[in-house]
């Protein structure tokens, strides 16, 4: 009978000597349902029949486990194989995009974060409308933040007219503004959506940005911040790591335990991405990582093929969860 390989199992089940380690490996694969876990506050009922827990954002029932928008805007974190852009985005058609978040919906993922990359709000309003897709939206826009704002509300305006469920600022500008010492700006963007009617948080690489936000009562709704650990083979040294926050290849959170610190008194929501440091660390270890360590959600990067082991792994972490992080939502 042949074995059917998706990525992750044909890298771990290569490494075995023989057919039978490798049906071994894959008998380890996480199978806790989630009405077995633990239930966190703020449980609610999955979209689409599916028994992937949820906690709550503002007045939205957002899923422990949220679709990544990276994926299918073929933004790849591929280090230096520069041929995985290129394949994801031959990969990711229209169409998959569509069945890609039919398949998160039916096992429980009721939410996607993404960019307002082009062609998003059309393919989003498209699935939505002509495919019936109950996906929420969480959305940055990429439009200057500056003193003004002209530009950064002409694009807020847009995507909530489109239907967006809730708005968070883009990590990369929040970064940016606090580096400039202008967290002012963030507070500002914040107050921006909601001036829309929409729940707003806060995107960051830069811990900072949190500390930040939370001295100056910024009123983000929530935070998505990276948060992965650096043991595997590509992670940075101690040595490599000069500030608070570096860009270096292959890593995307430079102190994961003042993270963890930080985050244990931070009383709003947490998405957490970036956990599997674009692909570097097994998604086993990286849910039960960020669940472990605070998150209240894991945002992950997830092809097609696989959502529905991705959402198993999910409801296994949150099963054996042992956190010092009381849930926030």
């Amino acid at each position: 009978m042949p074995i059917a390989y998706d990525r992750r199992a044909f890298i771990r089940n290569s490494l075995l000597t023989s057919v039978g380690g490798a049906w071994a490996v894959k008998t380890l694969s996480p199978t806790a349902r989630a009405e077995n876990a633990p239930q966190p506050a703020g449980e609610g009922p999955a979209a689409g029949g599916g028994a992937l827990p949820q906690g709550k954002i503002g007045d939205l029932q957002v899923s422990r486990l949220l679709l990544g928008g990276n994926l299918l805007t073929h933004y790849t974190h591929s280090r230096d194989l520069k041929y995985v852009y290129n394949l994801a985005k031959h990969y990711n058609t229209v169409e998959k995009i569509w069945e890609t978040m039919a398949l998160a919906e039916k096992h429980g993922v009721n939410t996607v974060v993404i960019h307002t990359a082009p062609g998003v709000m059309d393919f989003l309003q498209r699935y939505r409308h002509e495919r019936g897709g109950k996906i929420q939206w969480i959305i940055c826009p990429t439009a200057p933040i500056d003193d003004s704002m002209e530009e950064y509300r002409r694009q807020v305006r847009e995507i909530v007219e489109a239907g967006v469920d809730a708005v968070y600022v883009w990590g990369v500008r929040s970064d940016q503004l606090v580096e400039q010492g202008r967290p002012d700006l963030i507070a500002k963007a914040v107050a921006t959506a909601k001036e829309f009617g929409v729940p707003c948080g806060v995107g960051a690489h830069d811990l900072r940005v949190i500390t930040a936000c939370e001295k100056i009562n910024a009123g983000a709704d929530f935070y998505i911040k990276t948060f992965h650990h650096h043991n595997y083979p590509s992670g940075p040294k101690p040595e490599e790591i000069q500030g608070p926050y570096t860009e270096f290849p292959g890593y995307w959170c430079s102190h994961p335990n003042e993270v963890i610190e930080v985050m244990k008194d931070v009383g709003k929501p947490w998405i957490a991405f970036k956990v599997m440091a674009a692909g570097a660390i097994p998604p086993e270890d990286a849910f039960q990582y960020a669940f472990d360590n605070g998150a209240d959600h894991v945002l992950a990067g997830m092809f097609d093929f696989e959502i529905a082991e991705d959402v198993q792994i999910a409801q296994a972490a949150l099963a054996k969860v042992n956190r010092r992080r009381e849930w926030v939502s």
